[in-house]
C-alpha cells in the first residue's frame, strides 16, 4: 500500500505551476482613483473580464502625467497613460513614447476624432462654478469677471489640464488681447493650485466666489448631494472644450493587455461609470443614456483648438498668464 503522504507529495510535484496573474499598470490623475472617482468601478469591471490585476499609479493632475511619462521614458512602470487631453496630445505624440492603438473609435464627441495614438474616454466644457447662495448673479464674460471684485480659484497650466484649458480658453476667445484679459483677471485670483482637486476643495470651503471647473460640476452636487445651489456661469465668448484621452506606452510590458484595456475603455462597462463618477460626458453614450438633466443646458458656443494648434498656442498662452500674474 502506498503511503498517503507519498501520494500527496507526488500529486503536489506533478501539478503544473500556477501561471502568475498579469498586472496592467495605468498612470492617471489623482481624482480618477479616489473612492468617488471612476477608478474603483473601472478596476472591478476590467478585472472581471481580463483575468488580470489592474493597478493605478497617480501623478498629480493631467498635465503632470505627461511630465512624468517624459521623465521616466522607456523605464516607466506604466503600460498606459490615462488623462491627457487635446492640449497635450501633440506634444505627447512627439515624444515617441506612445504606440498606435489600432482601434476604430466610434464616439459621440461634438467634434470628429481620428488619432492613431490616443483614444478619448470623456469630454466636457470648462466653466467657472459658483455657489448661488454666496454669488447669486455671476459675471457672464471674462471682461465682466475682470471688472468685478469676484474672487476666483484657478489651476496651474503647467501641471493641470483644466489650468491649461483656461489659458487656451482665454486665447481662443480673445486672441491677441489675451494678455490684457489676464492683466485684468490677476487681482481676482485668490490662488493658483497644482490641480483641480485642491482648487475645488478650497472653493467648497468658501475660500473664493468661483472656481475653474466644468459645466457639469453642478450636476454632482444636484445628483449626488441633492444640492441645487451650485451653478456654472455661462460666458458670452463661449466655453472651451476638453477631450480626455488615453494612450499605450510603446515600452509597455503588457502590450496585448493594454490594447484590451483601450477597447474596454470604449465599452458600456467603462463609459456608464463616467457621468456620475468623473462628472463628464462619456465618449460613447451608455446604453442606459445619461442621468436625467445631466449636462443641461449645454453652452451655446464651443471654443476648441485642434491638437496641433493647441500645441502652438500653449507656450504663448502660458507666457501671457505668467507675465500678468508676475506684475
Amino acid at each position: 500500500m502506498r503511503s498517503p503522504i507519498l501520494a500527496l507529495c507526488l500529486a503536489v510535484t506533478t501539478v503544473p505551476a500556477l501561471a502568475e496573474t498579469p498586472v496592467l499598470t495605468v498612470m492617471t490623475y489623482d481624482s480618477f482613483v479616489t473612492e468617488w472617482g471612476p477608478g474603483p468601478a473601472v478596476k472591478a469591471a476590467f478585472e472581471a473580464e481580463c483575468g488580470c490585476t489592474l493597478r493605478f499609479v497617480t501623478a498629480g493632475d493631467g498635465a503632470a502625467l505627461l511630465a512624468r511619462a517624459k521623465l521616466e521614458g522607456a523605464r516607466s512602470e506604466a503600460d498606459l497613460v490615462l488623462g491627457l487631453d487635446t492640449g497635450l496630445v501633440a506634444e505627447a505624440a512627439a515624444t515617441g513614447l506612445f504606440a498606435p492603438h489600432g482601434l476604430t473609435a466610434a464616439t459621440d464627441l461634438p467634434v470628429d476624432w481620428a488619432d492613431p495614438l490616443f483614444l478619448p474616454f470623456d469630454w466636457g466644457w470648462f466653466a467657472f462654478v459658483h455657489d448661488t447662495t454666496r454669488l447669486p448673479v455671476a459675471p457672464a464674460s471674462f471682461a465682466a469677471l475682470a471688472a468685478s471684485d469676484v474672487s476666483i480659484l484657478i489651476q496651474d497650466p503647467r501641471s493641470s489640464t483644466p489650468g491649461l484649458g483656461l489659458v487656451l480658453w482665454v486665447k481662443a476667445a480673445h486672441g491677441d488681447r489675451a494678455g490684457d484679459i489676464w492683466a485684468g483677471l490677476a487681482d481676482n485670483i485668490v490662488t493658483v493650485t497644482p490641480g483641480w482637486s485642491e482648487a475645488y476643495g478650497l472653493f467648497l470651503a468658501g475660500e473664493a466666489d468661483m472656481v475653474l471647473s466644468y459645466t457639469t460640476s453642478p450636476d454632482y452636487h444636484r445628483i449626488a448631494e441633492g444640492d441645487a445651489t451650485k451653478a456654472a456661469a455661462a460666458f458670452e465668448e463661449g466655453h472651451y472644450l476638453q477631450i480626455e484621452v488615453a494612450g499605450k506606452l510603446a515600452a509597455s510590458g503588457q502590450p496585448a493587455l493594454a490594447d484590451r484595456f483601450l477597447a474596454f475603455m470604449l465599452s458600456d462597462a467603462f463609459q456608464s461609470a463616467i457621468p456620475t463618477t468623473n462628472w463628464m460626458y462619456p465618449a460613447v453614450t451608455p446604453a442606459a443614456g445619461l442621468p436625467e438633466g445631466f449636462g443641461e443646458p449645454r453652452p451655446a458656443k464651443t471654443l476648441h483648438f485642434s491638437p496641433e494648434v493647441a500645441a502652438a498656442q500653449r507656450g504663448p498662452a502660458v507666457a501671457e498668464w505668467r507675465e500678468a500674474l508676475a506684475r
